[in-house]
């Protein structure tokens, strides 16, 4: 069997009043965001790592900005799109790891619900799922609380 693993990464701008939507979860907090889409950053980095995983670009070339048919759309969207075009090439989705950056809100109450969320998008196991949180001990954007970062990887094996 053949298996490849991908790796995602996202940065999103956070700003007063924007909803602040992590793994397809709106969370409660004074600023969210900001960005084309719903600006999920964790979902993002997930279908980064799922597109690099099978040589399929990025989601920016699938996805663009510049298009206005993905304007405020939800990213668990976009996550599910990414796990069909895996498949068109052979491939299937095997796990998802997730590493997020940010200094609050604090999202473990929301874990299990993020980890649902981009299990059915992907169609896996909430076994399959890690999200994982960490701080940047108030240093630098994600200190100052002008940003939130997301990791991922993922494991595709060969259909």
């Amino acid at each position: 069997m053949k298996i490849k693993v991908g790796f995602g990464f996202d940065v999103h701008q956070l700003k007063e009043g924007h909803p602040f939507v992590l793994g397809g979860v709106q969370l409660e907090h004074h600023s969210g965001a900001f960005g084309h889409s719903d600006a999920d950053v964790l979902v993002h980095a997930i279908c980064d790592a799922i597109l690099g995983a099978a040589n399929l670009e990025d989601i920016g070339y699938h996805f663009p900005n510049t298009d206005e048919r993905w304007r405020g759309i939800r990213s668990l969207v976009l996550l599910t799109e990414c796990v069909r075009l895996l498949a068109e090439k052979g491939w299937i989705l095997g796990n998802i790891d997730a590493m997020l950056c940010l200094e609050a809100p604090k999202i473990k109450p929301y874990i299990p619900q993020m980890k649902q969320h981009i299990a059915e998008a992907a169609g896996l196991s909430v076994d399959d799922v890690s999200i994982k949180a960490t701080t940047n001990e108030t240093m630098g954007f994600i200190g100052r609380q002008e940003g939130v970062v997301a990791y991922a990887v993922c494991l595709i094996e060969q259909k």
